[in-house]
């Protein structure tokens, strides 16, 4: 099971892995806005968020980078626009990882279904470090 590496972006993303696929010859990704997201009723979705990447990636290298940009509002500092990700097919060892990680850390969104996955969450450890997990049943790249 890799970890992979998730860059953030401020509006930029979409530039950004264009360019990165074109520097590595590969593919020009599929790319999920937050404007393709279902609608949430209890939620008007800004205008300004509708086009900016919500998830794509690159596989660079043999190795899958993830990108995304922030939502508009969020947080962002150039630098620290990176946090790690888990995806498994092990629910069970996921759950674990979660579990210690958050322990002394902030939890962001715990473990839960999303539209995207049966169980996904986030925290960022006693050091820092944001993990997002991941449950894919089916391989990964």
């Amino acid at each position: 099971m890799p970890i992979h590496a998730y860059l953030n972006f401020n509006g930029n993303c979409r530039e950004a892995v264009l360019f990165y696929a074109q520097v590595f010859g590969t593919e020009t990704p599929q790319i999920m806005t937050f404007g393709d997201t279902p609608p949430d009723p209890n939620f008007q979705m800004p205008e300004e968020a509708k086009n900016r990447v919500m998830h794509t990636h690159l596989v660079l290298a043999g190795s899958r980078v993830m990108f995304s940009d922030v939502f508009p509002g969020m947080p962002y500092v150039a630098g620290t626009n990176i946090s790690l990700a888990i995806i498994s097919e092990n629910l069970d060892e996921l759950k674990g990882y979660f579990a210690k990680l958050k322990e002394g850390g902030n939890v962001r969104m715990e473990l839960q279904e999303t539209f995207w996955s049966k169980c996904y969450g986030s925290v960022v450890d006693k050091f820092g470090i944001e993990w997002q997990f991941n449950y894919e049943d089916c391989p990964t790249e």
